[in-house]
């Protein structure tokens, strides 16, 4: 196994984004339309934040009330994109080693990585089920 390749051989370029002015109703259609956990928020192409399918659950009663389209939408109506997301970013760039990337996703409670060149311009996003796909590709 090679914990020295540079995240960008395993990093999903193919982002979908959101912006600070949609609504969650938009990222949660997003989440399940395509099958991710995790969402940059962008501003104007920079990065302002990164929306994850658990801080909806932390907000939202919805899997707790099956079936209760009313409560979803009471809360989702409460809250902005802006208010839900993680503001304070850690970033690797492209050139970041897997080995890195594991070390800083061991320490923190995220469990993903936007991936930005010099520029600020984000190119894609790192998860730990990129990690794991990786480790299983190698074993």
């Amino acid at each position: 196994m090679k914990l020295d390749l540079t995240v960008a051989q395993i990093m999903s370029e193919n982002l979908k984004t959101l912006t600070t002015k949609q609504t969650l109703y938009e990222a949660e259609s997003m989440f399940k339309r395509y099958g991710i956990r995790h969402i940059p928020v962008v501003d104007q192409d920079k990065l302002v934040g990164v929306l994850s399918y658990s801080d909806l659950l932390k907000i939202s009663y919805a899997d707790v009330t099956e079936g209760e389209e009313d409560v979803e939408s009471v809360v989702y109506d409460m809250f902005s994109i802006s208010q839900v997301m993680a503001k304070v970013l850690v970033t690797v760039t492209s050139e970041t080693s897997i080995r890195e990337v594991i070390k800083i996703l061991a320490k923190q409670t995220f469990h993903s990585l936007p991936v930005v060149e010099n520029s600020g311009e984000l190119v894609g996003i790192v998860t730990t089920t990129d990690i794991l796909n990786y480790f299983l590709e190698e074993y």
